[in-house]
């Protein structure tokens, strides 16, 4: 009975391995409902039978070794002790009996993952008897059971747990010995392994890793043999070592270095080895840059990377292809573009760009094309890295680039284009504002190359990235040309498509025409009756699956030219482009997951939106499901170890993260995108059609917030974010109780995403929308427990900003520290500073909602933001003391001996940020701050008159301080004034008016005005209102420069100023005709809106 149930368990395991799908999945099923226990008995046997198959016996070691990575605890510690002992006792005589190697290191991989999860929370390891096992291996004569103790060692290093200190020096001596085995090259290559993973796994032990630096260059001798003979192993465990622990490489970086360039440069090895031993330089660049800056003699042979760059094969049929296929990313030309992409941001430009300029100028004099391409391409990928150095020599480089687009091969013409749209992304706007003329004329000829479609289309695809960041008053004097062109190359590109079926130079055309349109936005009016009928031709009739792509790029551009010419001329083609759009809508569950088509419908959607406003809202039925469907799409995940990972290809739309300890998180992209543009879409909706969407929040909210644990996909993480207090806008008109029932299911999640987002740049983000929120709801939105979670997050933001500060002035004593260093500690510092500025939002929201209630709450923070003030940061720790002024007034004098002193000393600051912080903190504090404050006002009025009068007061980078000192000023004339000489002062406080870039201190200054005109003050209207002309200037350059909103109660009140002053004629045409023509504009225009 027993042994007909394990022949059925073998024809099982036989099946799992069919290539039949259908016998697959069955097979799967039916040993998915097999126990736990079960299973490890006849996994047990199936390994140990040494009469079944070999591919069996393979099979059930491979489940094995998953079912403990996967299941230990639901199945291991159910089972007897005596089972559990049995358990250990059969790997390890298998090791030692089994003649299969194949066989015997599948059981060392299942031994390594028992072991793993027989080390409890202490280290203690419950399995002793391993360790004895590997001892005695590991000295044995038997050069199998060697190669089990190391297989096992570097499967799981972590195996002597906490013993391995004490067992430190057997293990240096066991490796060691291993690496010197002259007889056994597979233990040398083996032991090289062993002692990476190792150090891998001890990564942050600094003493250690020195303690075993006199083991690399045994590591390094086995990366150079195993490369030889066929191994690249060794050399990935190296590429792991950069990028992990650099730091190991240190005393023998040199020869790391060496030994990388040599093998890269010896074309007897597979691209794949060449290209690892690259990856090790590039990784060093990216890891430990400092470092490798030390050691120029090698970085100055880095242009190996150019010489794989050419790495090229002529194909007659190049330039012809209308498909545009994917780099083919394990050639040797777009793996050394990709590196030196990658070593330019590395290490620099200041380092790289000299270092290659030389190089790729006489690689594009080169006689053979495979050099000008490759030339070109370099240029277009160091970019990014060298950006400041190349900024420099922009000129230069620009109108050598430009010879190329004339060159005779077609595949430098290509590259031309390639380096010119890459640099006009790279350099935008400066690029734009210095070649126009000579770039759009050099593309536009280009894209004439009729007998070389590729590179036309690819002329095209550089024209839209020159457009798309072109600044629009740049773009018109071009627009008839460009125009003209692109309306001839789409039409004889459709004949084209009608006639041979080519398609690939017309897709492009069609984008580029809409990116013109994009950027001309309503000066493209005259040229839309010329392509809408074309356009609209294309999408009635590309319905054949190889048109797709055309048919959704089509779609986006007759969004895009609606979006440029607004709701009134798109108007007669609305209706049918929505009929267009929901015919392709009602097909849309018939569409293929990866059509391309449904990420260009939905942003259509969202544009028809944004162009129709609340007339969309009757589309939303049809356009909602879909949305959902596509928004909702859940990636296929999978938690492998290395094993696994090997068998499942980045090909097939999978990518890898490595997690450590053996262990990959494996996520397939497929529909990322898709799902990416779709929460955008709804986010969209949510922002243009506010209340019109209520139907949709409920729905909505339950999608989002989950989505604030999607770490798969940056763009996807940020879309709830934007949404939520965009859906608590649309869920208003449903009254408080299900405005407040939203609100509960969005605040959890936000404040557990604040204590957990690792990544500063999402986490900034979450803390901006949680902070919005809370304005949005206001008093009483959040609880006792959500007060106490939140207090203690912010509380550890801040001491996280101290000590970050503490490690960068650390890392400033590091003996790699050199400028580049700084700069990138300058960096971390202002990622660190923003944080703080999202903190102060947050607090913000608190004060501005709670009032002086909330602080006995805030005292928990107190210090630390007492800290800030003495600090590096003191704008930020004054700007809490302002809201804390501005909203807890007058209690909030009780902790005025933290700031009160600092706040007046600094508005003779040398940063204008720390002086604008104080000056507005001096005017909440006249406005709000009660009778405490009074002669603290008195003080700080010469301060604030000296900083307004310093003879750079108005430069760019101090108008904003000098104009919160200038709102300041009016508060205490205003809110306080007895502190002050009003009429001394008043007439000099007008003559520094109107506030230009500071809109919301400019409303209090007009509303002051307000006041004191309406109240005839003698000193502001002069004798027989001789000042009235000044202040129809003044009042006409805030309209002018948009400081006065004409929704709001001052632009009402200025109004009526200027209507009292029309109807008195000859004071009229003397304020009238002080004006120029923008002013009379302005005070039209305000007369035309109040």
């Amino acid at each position: 009975m027993a042994n007909r149930m394990q022949q059925q368990f073998y024809l099982l395991l036989g099946n799992l391995m069919s290539p039949d799908n259908n016998v697959r999945k069955q097979s799967e099923e039916t040993y998915d409902a097999i126990p736990g226990s079960t299973k490890i008995t006849f996994l047990l046997q199936a390994i140990r039978d040494a009469s079944a198959a070999e591919d069996v016996r393979q099979m059930a070691a491979v489940l094995l070794r998953r079912l403990l990575s996967s299941a230990f605890e639901e199945v291991y510690p159910g089972l007897t002790i005596d089972v559990q002992m049995a358990i250990k006792t059969e790997l390890l005589a298998s090791i030692q009996m089994d003649s299969s190697s194949s066989i015997r290191k599948k059981v060392c991989d299942v031994a390594a993952e028992l072991a793993r999860n027989l080390l409890d929370d202490d280290g203690n390891n419950q399995w002793p008897e391993i360790l004895k096992f590997l001892f005695e291996s590991v000295n044995s004569q038997n050069v199998a059971l060697r190669e089990a103790a190391l297989h096992i060692f570097w499967n799981f290093p972590g195996i002597f747990g906490n013993q391995q200190q004490h067992y430190m020096e057997v293990i240096k001596r066991m490796l060691v010995q291993c690496m010197q085995d002259q007889e056994n090259p597979q233990i040398r290559t083996l032991a090289a392994r062993a002692t990476a993973s190792f150090i891998l796994s001890n990564e942050s032990n600094t003493a250690l890793l020195k303690h075993f630096s006199d083991l690399l260059p045994g590591i390094l001798q086995a990366v150079n043999e195993s490369c030889y003979q066929g191994d690249d192993a060794v050399l990935k465990s190296l590429v792991e070592i950069a990028d992990t622990a650099p730091k190991y490489l240190r005393p023998n970086l040199e020869a790391t270095l060496q030994l990388c360039l040599k093998l890269c440069a010896d074309t007897n090895l597979t691209n794949m080895q060449r290209q690892l031993a690259l990856e090790v330089i590039v990784t060093l660049s990216e890891t430990a840059a400092a470092m490798l800056r030390k050691h120029t003699a090698i970085v100055a042979q880095i242009p190996q990377m150019l010489s794989m760059m050419v790495d090229l094969e002529e194909d007659e049929d190049w330039a012809l292809a209308d498909e545009l296929e994917d780099d083919d990313f394990d050639s040797n030309a777009v793996a050394g573009e990709s590196a030196l992409d990658r070593i330019a941001c590395g290490l620099g430009g200041k380092i790289v760009l000299p270092m290659i300029k030389q190089h790729i100028m006489q690689m594009l004099q080169n006689s053979d094309w495979r050099y000008r391409h490759a030339g070109l391409m370099a240029l277009s990928a160091i970019g990014e890295g060298c950006h400041q150095q190349m900024e420099t020599i922009l000129n230069e480089i620009v109108s050598f680039v430009l010879l190329f687009c004339q060159d005779p091969h077609p595949r430098v013409r290509y590259a031309a284009c390639n380096a010119i749209g890459q640099m006009a992304t790279d350099f935008a706007p400066t690029f734009q504002k210095k070649f126009h003329d000579k770039v759009i004329s050099a593309l536009l000829q280009t894209m004439e190359d009729q007998s070389n479609p590729r590179v036309q289309a690819h002329a095209a695809a550089a024209l839209i990235n020159f457009t798309e960041d072109c600044p629009k008053a740049l773009l018109i004097p071009y627009l008839d040309n460009l125009v003209q062109h692109l309306h001839v190359i789409m039409v004889a590109k459709l004949q084209e498509l009608i006639q041979k079926g080519t398609k690939l130079v017309l897709e492009q055309v069609v984008t580029s025409i809409a990116s013109v349109a994009d950027t001309a936005e309503e000066k493209f009016v005259p040229y839309y009756d010329l392509f809408m009928p074309s356009l609209k031709h294309i999408v009635e009739n590309a319905v054949q699956k190889e048109l797709r792509l055309l048919r959704g790029k089509t779609i986006e551009c007759i969004s895009l030219i609606g979006l440029a010419v607004g709701k009134e001329k798109f108007i007669p083609d609305a209706s049918a482009v929505m009929q267009l759009l929901l015919k392709t809508q009602t097909d849309f569950n018939d569409l293929e997951d990866d059509d391309p088509q449904i990420s260009y419908m939905i942003s259509a959607w969202a544009r028809m939106c944004k162009i129709l406003g609340k007339e969309f809202q009757q589309y939303l039925p049809v356009v909602m499901g879909p949305l959902m469907k596509t928004a909702s799409i859940k990636p296929e995940v999978a938690l492998l170890d290395t094993q696994d990972m090997e068998n499942m290809s980045e090909d097939d739309g999978w990518e890898f993260v490595n997690l450590g300890d053996q262990q990959s998180f494996g996520i397939k992209t497929a529909g990322l995108e898709e799902k990416a543009t779709a929460c955008q879409m709804l986010v969209c909706y949510a922002k243009e059609l506010k209340e019109g969407f209520v139907e949709y929040t409920e729905q909505v909210v339950k999608l989002m917030v989950p989505l604030l644990k999607f770490y798969f996909h940056d763009d996807i993480l940020y879309m709830p974010l934007q949404s939520m207090p965009l859906l608590l806008e649309c869920a208003r008109v449903r009254g408080p109780e299900y405005l407040t029932q939203m609100w509960h299911f969005m605040c959890d999640a936000l404040i557990k995403a604040i204590g957990t987002e690792p990544d500063s740049d999402v986490l900034s983000e979450i803390m901006h929308s949680f902070a919005k929120c809370i304005e949005l709801m206001g008093d009483g939105c959040l609880n006792n427990e959500h007060f106490e979670e939140l207090g203690g997050i912010l509380k550890g933001k801040l001491e996280e900003h101290f000590k970050n500060q503490e490690l960068r002035q650390a890392k400033r004593q590091d003996e790699d520290y050199d400028e580049q260093v700084e700069e990138t500690l300058q960096d971390e510092d202002e990622n660190d500073v923003y944080i703080l500025t999202k903190v102060s939002d947050i607090l913000h929201a608190v004060f501005s909602s709670y009032k002086e209630k909330i602080l006995p709450w805030f005292e928990q923070l107190l210090q630390l933001i007492v800290n800030l003030i003495f600090n590096l940061t003191w704008q930020w720790g004054l700007c809490i003391f302002d809201d804390v002024i501005e909203h807890c007034s007058p209690s909030s004098f009780k902790y005025a001996e933290y700031f009160l002193r600092p706040m007046i000393q600094s508005l003779c600051d040398t940063s204008p940020e720390v002086r604008q912080a104080a000056a507005y903190g001096i005017g909440v504090m006249a406005q709000f701050g009660g009778e405490n404050y009074r002669p603290f006002c008195t003080e700080a009025i010469p301060l604030l008159i000296s900083v307004i009068q310093a003879a750079d007061s108005r430069a760019k980078e101090n108008v904003n301080a000098t104009e919160n000192c200038i709102s300041a000023v009016g508060k205490i004339m205003r809110y306080r004034p007895e502190c002050i000489n009003v009429n001394e002062v008043l007439p000099h406080w007008v003559s520094w008016l109107p506030l230009n870039e500071d809109k919301e201190e400019a409303v209090h200054t007009f509303n002051y005005l307000c006041d004191l005109i309406e109240s005839n003050n003698p000193v502001v209207l002069g004798p027989d209102n001789t000042n009235l002309p000044k202040i129809f200037v003044i009042i006409a350059e805030g309209v002018a420069n948009e400081s006065i909103k004409s929704d709001d109660d001052c632009s009402k009140r200025l109004a009526n100023v200027i209507r009292q002053v029309q109807v008195s004629g000859g004071l009229w045409t003397q304020c009238v005709s002080a004006l120029n023509e923008i002013h009379q504009k302005a005070i039209q225009d305000l007369l035309n809106a109040a």
